[in-house]
């Protein structure tokens, strides 16, 4: 049993940021999260691409934003349970909480802030008959591990900054052996940086970029062995490969949250502005995955949500103390 004073769903930013205002409390943070890694859409879709909206940062990219909140939190010695989805929660008679992840994991705290972004992530998949069979046999959705890839052949698809961004990384880096990159169409969704450096690295014959065509198959044995590409002028090209990467974005769901009793609306978790408290008593939801009037989906809205969030639960876990307002200009983080 992992004990803390919050358990914080979600890793992403805002779960990251709350992780610091809490510390500044002295209340300490366990997060669970079903990816792999922290900061949630910002390291699994989009690292590369630069947000605006941050206070004090022009432009900084969302990879970087991650590894910025990161040693914001660390001084507070946060805990992690990664790679496993937040699956149950028990309310005690204590009013406290046990939440069960996917693996079993059991997670015992007074409060719950629920910051699951969107929700849980599952991947798109395209429909290539047969797909399935080979999933963890050369069709991986996710790259967690690049150097998994290393002198393989691949074929990513897709036409995303992920798509983009992964192409580049395995032929820049010379870690795959060849990589294809097929799109359906002949402009990119992506950054124009990233499709700029896909177009030179094609020029330069380090990527076998493949437009206006679509991945329709897949063949091989025990593994994959190879791929059928359906071209616009072409036709069918039969491609051999170690490795399908499908990279079409992951979609969002509340997943098993909702079905905790938690007031949902339109895949939304209901809150008081006051606190960003549930209609549950000791659970809150903070950033994207709650909903109220005027709700803003804005990273920086959700920095707020956990900041009052966590004011609140202070008072929920020692109801004996006052907490006083310290600032950080005059206390710095050590005198917290």
């Amino acid at each position: 049993m992992i004990e803390t004073d919050i358990i914080i769903i979600g890793a992403g930013p805002v779960g990251l940021f709350t992780i610091f205002e809490a510390g500044l409390l002295k209340l300490s943070c366990h997060l669970i999260d079903s990816l792999p890694h922290p900061g949630g859409q910002c390291s699994e879709i989009y690292p590369k691409k630069p947000i605006y909206d941050i206070p004090g940062f022009p432009s900084v990219l969302a990879g970087d934003l991650v590894d910025n909140l990161m040693e914001q939190a660390a001084p507070f010695k946060p805990g992690f349970t990664l790679g496993e989805a937040a699956v149950d929660i028990e309310k005690q008679d204590d009013e406290t909480f046990i939440v069960t992840t996917s693996k079993g994991t059991k997670h015992h705290a007074p409060v719950v802030m629920i910051a699951g972004g969107l929700g849980v992530f599952e991947p798109r998949k395209p429909p290539i008959e047969g797909l399935e069979n080979f999933e963890d046999k050369g069709v991986e959705y996710i790259i967690k591990d690049p150097e998994f890839y290393r002198g393989k052949r691949c074929v990513i698809s897709g036409g995303g900054d992920s798509a983009l961004d992964w192409a580049i990384f395995l032929s820049d880096k010379n870690i795959a052996s060849e990589v294809s990159l097929v799109h359906r169409r002949s402009s990119f969704r992506g950054h124009l940086d990233s499709v700029q450096k896909v177009m030179d690295l094609a020029d330069e014959g380090k990527i076998n970029l493949i437009t206006e065509a679509e991945v329709v198959g897949i063949n091989g044995g025990e593994n994959v062995e190879s791929v059928t590409i359906k071209h616009k002028t072409e036709g069918e090209i039969k491609k051999e490969t170690d490795h399908l990467i499908p990279l079409f974005g992951l979609k969002p769901s509340l997943g098993p949250i909702a079905n905790w009793g938690l007031e949902i609306e339109k895949n939304a978790i209901v809150v008081d502005t006051l606190d960003y408290s549930t209609n549950i008593p000791g659970i809150y939801a903070i950033g994207d995955v709650n909903t109220y009037t005027n709700k803003l989906k804005l990273i920086l809205c959700g920095f707020h949500e956990g900041t009052l969030a966590v004011q609140s639960a202070f008072a929920r876990i020692h109801p004996e103390k006052k907490n006083v307002l310290k600032y950080t200009t005059v206390n710095g983080i050590q005198g917290f």
